[in-house]
C-alpha cells in the first residue's frame, strides 16, 4: 500500500493517542474503537492508520506493514526493537513494571535464600532477563491475563505485570515488591522507511516529539 501506515493498538494506546493525533493534525475518519475496519483513512490522504494488537506492533513496524507505529516499552523490551528507531517518547500509556507477590510472601528472604521462584507472566524475555541479572532461579509460567490469581491459588510465587495505580493488586492480596521499569509509549519508526522517506517521516516525527512535550 502506497503513502504512511501508522500501527496503533486497541485499549489504553488508542484511547490516549487520540488527543495526540489531533494536535498532531490527524483525525482519523471513523472511530477505531468503533469501526471494524483495521485500516482505517485519515483527513490526510497519504496517511492511514493500521490497528493491530499491542504484541504485534514491533513487528508490523519492523517488516514494513507500518512506517510508524506506538507501542509501550513493555512491547518494545520483549520484541527487542530490531530494525527499529524509537524516536520519541510520547509520555502517554504511563505504567510501571513490576514483580508481585502474594501479601505475607517474603520474597526479600526467598531471593537472599536462592530459592527457585515460580514466575507467572506473559513479559518472558524481560522476566529473565531481569532475575538472571538478580542471580536469582526461576521456572516461568507463560500467562496472557488474570495475572494475580497465579499467587492466590499456588500456580506461582510470584507475578511479572503491569501496574498503574495498584488498585488490582491491593484487591487481590497482592504487593509490589521491585520494580523492574518504567513503562510509556513510544514513537516507533522502521529504520529502512525512514531512508528512503525521511523527507515524509521526519517532519511527522518532529510533530509528535512537540505535540508529546506538552
Amino acid at each position: 500500500m502506497t503513502g504512511i501506515g501508522i500501527a496503533l493498538s486497541m485499549g489504553r494506546i488508542l484511547q490516549e493517542t487520540g488527543p495526540l493525533l489531533a494536535r498532531v493534525g490527524i483525525r482519523p475518519r471513523e472511530n477505531p474503537e468503533t469501526s471494524r475496519k483495521l485500516v482505517i483513512g485519515t483527513n490526510r490522504r497519504d496517511l492511514r492508520l493500521v490497528v493491530v494488537r499491542a504484541a504485534d506492533t514491533p513487528t508490523y513496524v519492523q517488516h514494513g506493514g507500518a512506517d510508524l507505529g506506538i507501542a509501550g516499552r513493555d512491547v518494545l523490551a520483549e520484541h527487542g526493537g530490531e530494525g527499529l528507531y524509537q524516536p520519541v517518547d510520547l509520555r502517554i500509556a504511563a505504567c510501571r513494571m513490576m514483580v508481585a507477590v502474594r501479601k505475607g510472601f517474603d520474597y526479600a528472604a526467598a531471593v537472599r535464600q536462592g530459592a527457585r521462584l515460580r514466575v507467572a507472566t506473559k513479559y518472558l524475555k524481560t522476566a529473565r532477563e531481569h532475575f538472571a541479572a538478580k542471580g536469582v532461579h526461576i521456572d516461568l509460567i507463560r500467562l496472557y491475563g488474570s495475572m494475580e490469581l497465579a499467587p492466590l491459588v499456588g500456580l506461582a510465587d510470584a507475578i511479572v505485570d503491569l501496574v498503574s495505580t495498584g488498585k488490582t493488586l491491593k484487591a487481590n492480596g497482592l504487593v509490589a515488591v521491585e520494580e523492574i521499569m518504567a513503562v510509556s509509549a513510544r514513537l516507533i519508526v522502521n529504520q529502512a522507511a525512514l531512508k528512503t522517506k525521511r523527507a515524509t517521516l521526519q517532519p511527522l516525527i518532529d510533530a509528535f516529539a512537540k505535540a508529546s512535550a506538552r
